[in-house]
């Protein structure tokens, strides 16, 4: 593989989705082409995006660059893993084993309820009255 290559592809999580690119680097993440701590802010959002690259030992051997939109900034750090972790499995599939334990490939399938008609909300309901 040359050094120029690059490894694509698309987390989701509940209305995030994030589309990364990995390319041989130093560890540097550019999210929205800002700075990851610019954009996520707190430190367990930046942590849970870098958790993929930790557990396969690739932290410092990528430059990541993430293009997301939807959701909130937790929802989008987890699309975030998530991308990562499928791009990694693009550059190795010799990682699915680490990746598939630590739970990074699996897609989180939970999403808001949508509201029903007749009621006030997805579970609430109208209050009854008997008159």
């Amino acid at each position: 593989m040359t050094s120029d290559t690059m490894f694509t592809a698309t987390g989701r999580r509940k209305n995030a989705v994030a589309r990364v690119f990995l390319r041989h680097g130093k560890g540097e993440f550019l999210i929205n082409k800002r700075q990851m701590d610019e954009y996520l802010r707190r430190e367990i959002l930046m942590m849970l995006v870098r958790q993929p690259l930790i557990a396969t030992n690739c932290l410092a051997k990528f430059n990541v660059a993430v293009n997301v939109r939807g959701g909130g900034l937790a929802g989008q750090a987890g699309a975030i893993s998530h991308g990562i972790a499928r791009a990694l499995l693009k550059y190795d599939i010799a990682l699915k084993p680490t990746l598939r334990k630590g739970h990074f490939l699996t897609r989180d399938p939970r999403m808001k309820e949508r509201k029903k008609f007749g009621q006030k909300g997805a579970r609430a309901r109208f209050q009854w009255t008997k008159r």
